[in-house]
């Protein structure tokens, strides 16, 4: 008999709804399932959103992945919202926690309950590095994530969008260095919100003018290689990464840059391409 073909780690590629704000023609803003049409067209594996303005319908319908986003403030909203999202069909979870002035003592608390109401309903959830949040900058990032590990003796799930904390720490690239202080945090994670940044801006374009690749975003690319580097190290067979090459309206956008919906679909590409490279050398960890 033939060995048995060992089932590589796998990337799906996911796009932000909120890429999509304000996009639409002459009838106005298109609905979510117009959304979703559109980033199933555009080579999307599945897309992040919130409930209820995603629902169940919509998610079966579009026949992609969901991977949902909630907010937690306390204890007591937990289960509710984890029960609400898991009747809708989201494979993973990414949990935006707390406040940018939450002391670490309550975030470790709440975080403990996050991860155990997970175990509880059998859903894939992670506390995401973000603005304010209890993980507002780096320090306060890995003191929730040391306080957890102390407490419940093994390393908490986070989603990683480092370009808060490169903002935060005014990095010049490269990044690797300033940022991967925890690589074992990034190997255990399996969310990735790959927003391309520099160190004064939380997001920068990829796409420049005549469509070619922007210096700042190649710049980011290379850092972005390397996680996915370390994440393959790790990786076991089957593994999955959800990773959304986010751009979104707001405060995130310039009034100098262009089609944020064509700039996801051009990190989408480098994304893939990277992973390709990457796991034609993997091997399952010994």
């Amino acid at each position: 008999m033939g060995k048995k073909k060992v089932e590589k780690p796998r990337i799906h590629h996911m796009c932000s709804v909120g890429t999509l704000g304000g996009y639409g023609g002459k009838k106005g803003e298109w609905d979510i399932p117009e959304k979703l049409k559109r980033i199933k067209k555009a080579g999307f594996d599945g897309f992040l959103g919130r409930i209820p303005m995603i629902t169940a319908e919509h998610i079966e319908k579009s026949g992609l992945i969901f991977a949902a986003t909630t907010d937690i403030g306390g204890v007591r909203e937990i289960k509710g919202k984890f029960r609400a999202i898991r009747k809708a069909g989201a494979r993973c979870v990414n949990v935006q926690m707390l406040d940018h002035d939450t002391p670490t003592n309550r975030a470790v608390t709440v975080a403990r309950s996050v991860m155990a109401a997970a175990a509880e309903l059998d859903m894939d959830v992670a506390i995401e590095v973000h603005r304010d949040t209890c993980t507002e900058t780096p320090e306060k990032a890995y003191a929730l994530a040391e306080g957890y590990e102390k407490a419940e003796k093994h390393p908490l799930k986070m989603t990683w969008d480092f370009s808060h904390p490169a903002v935060v720490k005014h990095l010049s690239p490269p990044y690797w260095d300033r940022l991967a202080l925890r690589p074992d945090l990034i190997q255990l994670a399996q969310q990735f919100h790959f927003r391309p940044f520099n160190g004064h801006h939380a997001q920068v374009p990829a796409l420049g003018r005549g469509g070619a690749l922007t210096p700042e975003f190649k710049d980011f690319m290379v850092f972005a290689d390397q996680v996915i580097g370390c994440w393959l190290e790790a990786a076991t067979p089957g593994r999955e990464m959800f990773a959304c090459p986010e751009q979104i309206a707001g405060g995130y956008m310039l009034s100098v840059f262009g089609d944020r919906f064509k700039d996801v679909q051009a990190i989408r590409r480098e994304l893939d391409r990277s992973f390709k490279r990457r796991v034609k050398k993997w091997k399952p960890p010994a």
